[in-house]
């Protein structure tokens, strides 16, 4: 959460759950817990979501993660990315796959670069925000499609 407003609560906590089991329900994938054998059954998310918002790039779907901090910095998001690019072309048979993050999250941007992910400055965009919460904040957009064979 380095990266985010701040840290979520618990009722936040479970109400993002609540959400991604959702997900799950409706469009067949979503956003899957990490876990590391002989180190923790829970070091984060990896997956796939759609959006809740509309900018320019959307309706489209987002690869992203969120890994504990002691998980940072050991390829788990990079290899963990890889093979829910590999889900998002081979099985959904999706075009197209985006991600997105604050200009400052080099890591973040690195793991985008790693799975083969481009940034096109022109992309860049304002997240949108609620009613009541904290100004929007500019972000950038890496893009990868599907590879063709």
């Amino acid at each position: 959460m380095e990266h985010f407003a701040a840290v979520l609560s618990r009722e936040e906590s479970d109400a993002l759950a609540s959400r991604i089991e959702a997900h799950f329900e409706r469009h067949g994938f979503g956003l899957w817990a990490v876990e590391i054998p002989d180190a923790t059954t829970f070091a984060g998310f990896i997956g796939l979501s759609i959006p809740g918002f509309e900018a320019p790039f959307t309706p489209c779907v987002e690869i992203g993660w969120r890994l504990a901090p002691a998980y940072w910095g050991r390829g788990y998001a990079t290899e963990g990315a890889r093979t829910v690019l590999d889900f998002a072309f081979s099985e959904l048979r999706l075009d197209e796959v985006v991600s997105f993050t604050v200009p400052g999250n080099l890591a973040s941007r690195r793991v985008m670069e790693k799975i083969g992910m481009v940034h096109d400055p022109a992309d860049d965009f304002d997240l949108p925000v609620r009613p009541g919460g904290p100004r929007p904040r500019r972000h950038v957009l890496y893009r990868i499609t599907r590879p063709t064979r």
